[in-house]
């Protein structure tokens, strides 16, 4: 087991706006040591093979990659956090005016109607309330022929809906899906050049992509496929051409899960709401994505990101937002705190209750509230 790691840097930690004292700053780093040993044991006895921890708090960071990651710049496959990332995307577009959140889908993919697919609206995409399921019936068969991104669209656009939009929350990866080929469609790129374009540069992520884009393949951390999705394969041996870790798989870059990151360019990505600092989307866009749009009664959630304190853990405040990846994959942002917190592994999250990324983050979340 390898460990690499940053320094804990600090010129004045900084939560909710006050400057914290010299003995909540020894709690935090207490905190943040627990929750790097973690993940140290996780690798060290063989759980996991790979993980990168990157925490971020006013003027504090703190970064370890541990087992086969060799730098907390590895890269890994974010599975749904890349859902966040593309939604950004397809919001750039949102900013230049190309489209409305209340647009009905069909304004932009005329063939998505008929059987109430007409009611279905963007923010309904954005926000899981759409009716699709999460994934099309022949998803297997898709991955298994090895087919572009089209051919699930068009299954998609196919897929009766499950309920009346609006009305229910079901976590739906086609749902995305349909959201970024409209942007595709108005803007003529494919989402990972959108994405590329649109928010990668904009923020400086030289270690991410929608995909494998520009990044080496030999350098992306392979996943414990053994313990994988049902949608990905399941770790069985005849998906192996389709899992996780198979050439297609990286290459399709599947906008609800196959962005590939560092910890620290999901921070980077993630700051960019925390601070609506403008670099890819208008401030008040930033802050749009990280609000509640669904209905009282129904799920919370913002424009592609989950919402509250769940996230994180005990400490974290309701307005926490981020997101989860089935890879083993964990980040949130709390405005509360101005904690940033990115947990990548290579053990996917069904494998084990309670998993090591989950018992981080709550150390994390507990330090930085200064518990």
């Amino acid at each position: 087991m390898t460990r690499r790691q940053f320094p804990l840097h600090s010129g004045g930690l900084v939560a909710g706006g006050l400057a914290l004292n010299s003995a909540s700053a020894a709690v935090k780093r207490d905190g943040l040591e627990a929750a790097a040993g973690i993940l140290e044991a996780a690798t060290a006895s063989g759980q996991i093979t790979a993980a990168s921890l990157y925490v971020s708090q006013g003027e504090t960071v703190f970064g370890r990659a541990f087992g086969t990651a060799t730098s907390v710049d590895s890269i890994f496959l974010l599975a749904s956090i890349s859902k966040t990332i593309a939604t950004a995307a397809v919001m750039s577009l949102y900013d230049q005016g190309k489209f409305g959140l209340d647009d009905p889908v069909s304004r932009h993919i005329p063939e998505f109607k008929g059987d109430g697919r007409e009611t279905v609206t963007m923010r309904h995409l954005l926000t899981h309330v759409s009716g699709l399921p999460d994934q099309v019936a022949d998803n297997a068969k898709l991955r298994a022929s090895h087919s572009p991104l089209s051919a699930f669209v068009e299954a998609t656009i196919r897929t009766p809906l499950q309920f009346p939009p609006g009305t229910r929350y079901h976590y739906s990866s086609m749902a995305i899906l349909l959201a970024t080929e409209v942007a595709r469609r108005i803007s003529g790129k494919p989402i990972a050049t959108l994405t590329d374009e649109a928010i990668y540069q904009p923020l400086g992520l030289k270690h991410s992509a929608m995909g494998v884009g520009r990044l080496d393949p030999a350098s992306l951390i392979l996943n414990q496929v053994e313990f994988g999705a049902p949608e990905s394969g399941a770790g069985d041996p005849s998906a192996k051409s389709w899992d996780w870790n198979s050439d297609y798989w990286r290459h399709l870059g599947a906008p609800w899960g196959g962005a590939h990151g560092s910890a620290p360019d999901v921070a980077r990505f993630l700051a960019e709401f925390l601070h609506a600092s403008g670099k890819a989307l208008r401030p008040e866009t930033a802050r749009l994505m990280i609000r509640n749009h669904n209905p009282a009664g129904v799920d919370p959630r913002g424009l592609g990101f989950d919402l509250g304190p769940d996230l994180g853990g005990p400490g974290c405040s309701d307005a926490t937002f981020g997101h989860t990846g089935s890879t083993g994959t964990r980040c949130w942002a709390d405005p509360a705190t101005g904690t940033i917190c990115v947990i990548l592994t290579t053990l996917p999250a069904r494998a084990v209750e309670p998993h090591p990324r989950d018992l981080a983050s709550h150390r994390v979340a507990s330090a930085a509230a200064g518990g």
